[in-house]
Formats: structure tokens, sequence, C-alpha cells
């Protein structure tokens, strides 16, 4: 595509050449650069993409889009935006991909990537070639690539929904993060259904209130539009015993569709009963009941699948299809993921890094123990400090006794993190092991028959941030070399 005919999509810009070169490929990221790529400044929080352009134009790009006039020896196209401007341009670059898909967004607190890896599963029950997107991995059928951040940026969505597209994917299940949302990196995304399953706290260090954070998810719903196409119908699929749907409920202009078990929803689970061999209720929707044996345990397994099935339903596919594909459904890598050698206690390894969701998993937990709760905990530096205090005091009043160990804590000293963890709670039934490696193995040599050990926070997570160094590091791998070392000894 020419440079001319592909910058007539912005509305106000500058362009210091009329030079009409041909664009290969465009990039924010100098090392991406080749012959013929066009190169957006981007600003970012410790990086300044304008301090490359001129290593960009020495690799071969033939255009730079800029916010400020720059001295380089090729066509400088000045923007208020760099970002907003490479979401139009990736758009249009790509051929609008996501107008040749039934692109499906979920956002919310905790229940994103279960969520999602339950509608691909339905998806891909009933004969439709699936690409997901999210925090573990991006999908293309069946073959996985990895990911930096929950929802990518502009350009490599567009990027990858034109590979999806190329492979004759025909529906895209992804994770929209409220950072996503708030930086613009779904601009240019057509999305058809958007799923919201939760809100409580988190990434209060970037929204600072919770209104700030509630407002940003509500992007999602107002992106579905303002008009109605039968040939292309938008959905909002909300839980009704959140508080925030009322909010989500009036940002958008699409249909909606309701789920829940306390409030009256469209689609909802009565009934419920959980063990620790699975979680039975009546699904009830268009005045039927259906009875439903799930393999996954608790109740917030229970809204992640009312979730996918409405999100699911409204995508025309018929139940018939979709219950088996719930009912068989044995979870997904880092969440309530069971570590099993032959032990006869249970260890668990779950992602819970909020107060909501690790107060959740712990009373689920509760239901399996038969004897003591051990849990480990830590919390990400140079993140939320508020919730701190709040998840140290969910561990010590759900556990028997509760570990604080390190998470990531990037480049904030630990000590200060437990300080933080200590100011929640009065209780002293807790103890400190910096070493999260120590922490699961005293854990776990600690444990009797019955008791149940879960480690929270790092779910799938394949590594430990500390001071600048990425660690490898998997909770599932250490645990399972515990119990093995325990068993051995």
């Amino acid at each position: 595509m020419k440079l001319q005919q592909l910058i007539q999509y912005l509305h106000r810009y500058e362009v210091s050449s009329k030079v009409n070169p041909e664009i290969s490929s465009i990039v924010m990221d100098s090392r991406k650069v080749s012959e013929g790529s066009l190169f957006f400044c981007i600003k970012g929080y410790t990086v300044d993409g304008h301090q490359f352009a001129q290593e960009a134009v020495n690799k071969g790009a033939v255009a730079i889009i800029s916010e400020k006039p720059l001295d380089v020896a090729v066509p400088v196209i000045v923007v208020p935006d760099t970002m907003r401007a490479m979401a139009i341009l990736a758009d249009v670059f790509f051929q609008q991909p996501t107008h040749k898909l039934h692109l499906i967004g979920v956002t919310g607190t905790n229940g994103k990537t279960t969520t999602t890896h339950i509608i691909e599963s339905i998806f891909q029950h009933h004969q439709r070639k699936t690409g997901m997107i999210g925090t573990i991995y991006m999908k293309i059928g069946n073959k996985t690539y990895p990911v930096k951040n929950t929802t990518p940026d502009a350009l490599t969505l567009q990027d990858s929904f034109h590979q999806m597209v190329e492979k004759k994917v025909d529906t895209v299940v992804m994770e929209v993060s409220s950072h996503a949302l708030h930086m613009g990196r779904v601009y240019g995304c057509d999305f058809d259904v958007a799923v919201f399953t939760n809100l409580t706290q988190d990434h209060l260090d970037y929204h600072k209130t919770m209104e700030e954070y509630r407002y940003a998810k509500s992007l999602l719903f107002s992106s579905l539009g303002n008009s109605y196409n039968l040939a292309k119908p938008k959905y909002a699929v909300l839980n009704a015993d959140d508080p925030a749907s009322d909010i989500y409920k009036r940002a958008t202009a699409a249909q909606v569709i309701t789920y829940g078990i306390n409030e009256t929803s469209d689609i909802m689970a009565k009934n419920v009963k959980t063990s620790a061999k699975g979680t039975t209720f009546d699904l009830v929707y268009d005045n039927k009941t259906v009875p439903i044996n799930l393999k996954l345990v608790g109740q917030f397994s229970v809204y992640n699948v009312l979730a996918a099935i409405s999100a699911s339903y409204v995508s025309n596919i018929p139940m018939e299809t979709i219950i088996p594909v719930v009912e068989n459904m044995r979870g997904v890598p880092g969440r309530f993921e069971a570590i099993e050698a032959g032990q006869d206690f249970t260890v668990i390894v779950d992602y819970a890094h909020t107060p909501d969701s690790l107060e959740n998993v712990l009373k689920t937990t509760k239901q399996l123990s038969q004897n003591n709760i051990y849990c480990i905990v830590g919390c990400g530096g140079d993140r939320d400090r508020s919730k701190r205090p709040l998840m140290a005091a969910v561990a010590v009043n759900y556990a028997s006794k509760a570990i604080f160990t390190s998470d990531n804590p990037r480049s904030e000293n630990p000590l200060q993190i437990f300080k933080d963890m200590e100011a929640g709670v009065k209780e002293r039934h807790y103890e400190i092991v910096e070493d999260r490696r120590a922490a699961i193995f005293k854990a776990i040599d600690q444990a009797k028959s019955g008791d149940v050990v879960l480690i929270a926070g790092k779910g799938h997570e394949t590594y430990q941030v500390i001071g600048d160094k990425v660690l490898e590091f998997d909770d599932r791998k250490i645990a399972l070399e515990a119990i093995q070392s325990k068993q051995s000894s």
C-alpha cells in the first residue's frame, strides 16, 4: 500500500514530503524495522519512540508517524496522537480484519481466562475455527503463540486478526483488560459480543479509583456501537449479580442479555451445589430448566460457565451443543489447578491475585479440606498497595495458616510489601517466608492427610520478576518437586 493512500484515513496530519513510498510493513518497535517499514513513534512509560526514529530510518523505514517534526531523510507525518493514528492505520493496513470475524470480548476483574477458554471450546465443538487472545497465550486454530500482555497493542492485535483471517478463522474470543481499554489498544476492533464477568478491587495503582477502573471497562460496551444490523448484531452479556452491570447496561446501545445466580436473569443457575468432585446446578433459560453437572469446582466456576453459555447462546450456538461442552470442561492452566503426585493431601495452584478472587478460591478450598488449609500468598511490587492488607486479611481469615511470600516484587523491597500486608491482620497464625520456593516447600512439608495447600497469585506464570531480572519460576513445578521430595524423605 502506498503511503499517501494509507494516511488519507487520518483526519488531522501534516506531512513533510509528498514522496509516496510503498509501505511493506508497519511497526512501533525499531528492532522490527525492515526495508519499506512505516515506523510509529509511541511514547511509553519508560521509553519514547521518537528517540528511535533515526535508527528506524537507518534500518530501512521509508516514513515516520510522529507527534512532532523530526529531522530525518524520509517523510514525517505529524499527528496529534500517534497511538490513535496507529490504531486507525493498522486497521486499514491489515484490511479491517475484525469486520470479517465474529469477535467476542470478555472483560472483568476475575474469570476472563477461564470464560474465554470455555467459549473457545464451545465454538470448536460447533465446528467453528477459532482464534483466542489472552493472558496465557494467543491461539490460531490449535497452534499457540506467546503474548506479552493480556490484550496486545493495536498494531499487534490487527496483525494477529489478519493472520487469523488468512488462516480461515471465523470466530475470535479475547480477554480485554482495563489497561487495554484505557490505552486505546482495542481501537478499531469490531466487537460483536461484549461479556462482563465481575468488578472487584484491582489495578488501582493505574486507575487510582474504583470509579475510574469501572469506567475503563465500560468502554468495551460503548464500543459495540449505536446502530442495529441484522447481519451483524451486537450483544452485551452482563452479570446481573454485580452492581456494575447497571452502569454497563447504560453504556451500551446493544441488546443486553443477563446471567446470574441470585438476581433474576435471562440465563440463571439455581440450586447450586459444589463438592470436591464438581458442581451441579439447574440451568434456567427461555422457560426451560436443564440439570448441569460440572467437573469444575466452586461457585466462581458457575459464573464463568454462565458467562460462556450466554455469549455462545446469543451467537446462535444451540444449547444442545453448549451443555455437553461445559459439562466436560476440566479447567484452565493455573486456575484452581490440582497438583497430583499420589499424595494424601491436596495442592492447588491458582492465579487469584485480588482480595475477591482469593476469597472465592479459599471458600471453595474450605469445602475440599478435611483438616487444615495452608495459604501461600504474596502481592506484586510496583502495583496497587491498597489491596495488600486486604489480601492478607482474606488469607488469615480463611486459612488455618497463611504464609506471606514474594510474588513478583519487581523493583520494590519485599519487606515493604510484607509490611503493607501485615497492616491488614491482627491474628498471628501467619508467617513470612520471603523466598517463594522455600515457602512452597515449607507448606507442603507441613501438610498432613486431608489438608489443602493453596498456592495463590501466579497461576500459569512461568517466571518471577525480582529487581530487573526475570527468573524462571513455575508454582506448579515447584509444588510437584516439593511433594516428590517429601515422599522420598
